[in-house]
């Protein structure tokens, strides 16, 4: 009786076998990069900031607003880059920032040269709680290099977004905006790390695009995510990406 209850275990814990997620990371990688600074005069002369998404043509690159660098050193001859994994060689693409979204914490570059391959987009439509999701990322990327890394989990909750605060003295006017007016965004109970912001949040099955991840529930401090990780992660869903595409005419 025992062995035939672990067999149904066996067969029946999550509908995704790993072997269809492993076809889907082969899928989507080519089209995740990294968002940082090229600094052709300094050492190191990249910079990691986050992780983007190919999307459109190609030519398109969809990232959170807040990984985009505010500051460019122009004596240094600094420029935003995209850094493009191609075995064990980076490959810099000069990047321009061609819209953001400081709302919805997302951003559109646009790069030069070749085209890479895009990632296909969800609908509008929330996916359900409980679906298998998954993002692959750079997450600590800064420190371990770009080495493209998934995490996977499930959508935990379809929640508002509201940021918690210690004190009132944390409230500023930004804030108590958009409490006033606060918008849906996914849960999950997937763990990112710095690095990770900007992912691609894709159902794990098919590699569709259902949001972007943006920021990490910290217990304590901003240095505690590493190693005091809450495993509460937030996303942005799709449909503020596609708004974004459209007013910018990106098919």
């Amino acid at each position: 009786m025992k062995k035939l209850l672990i067999l149904c275990c066996f067969f029946f814990v999550g509908n995704l076998s790993a072997n269809e997620l492993i076809q889907t990371i082969k899928k989507i990688k080519p089209s995740v990069v990294g968002i940082g600074v090229y600094t052709p005069t300094g050492r190191p002369k990249n910079t990691l900031h986050g992780t983007g998404f190919v999307v459109g043509n190609g030519q398109f690159i969809v990232t959170n607003h807040h990984v985009v660098p505010k500051e460019l050193k122009r004596d240094l001859l600094q420029e935003l880059a995209v850094f493009v994994v191609a075995g064990k060689e980076t490959i810099v693409r000069k990047a321009t920032l061609i819209d953001w979204s400081a709302k919805y914490d997302l951003a559109l570059l646009k790069i030069e040269g070749k085209a890479l391959p895009a990632m296909k987009l969800g609908s509008e439509k929330f996916i359900d709680e409980g679906s298998e999701i998954a993002f692959t990322g750079f997450p600590i990327g800064a420190a371990l290099g770009l080495y493209p890394a998934t995490h996977r989990g499930i959508v935990a909750a379809i929640t508002p977004t509201i940021t918690p605060v210690d004190a009132a003295k944390q409230i500023n006017i930004a804030m108590l905006k958009r409490l006033r007016d606060p918008y849906l965004v996914y849960q999950l109970d997937a763990t990112a790390y710095p690095g990770n912001s900007g992912s691609a949040l894709y159902e794990a099955d098919t590699g569709v695009v259902i949001g972007v991840i943006n920021k990490v529930f910290v217990q304590e401090t901003k240095e505690g995510v590493i190693s005091k990780p809450s495993g509460i992660t937030y996303a942005i869903p799709v449909k503020h990406v596609l708004a974004l595409l459209k007013k910018n005419k990106v098919k």
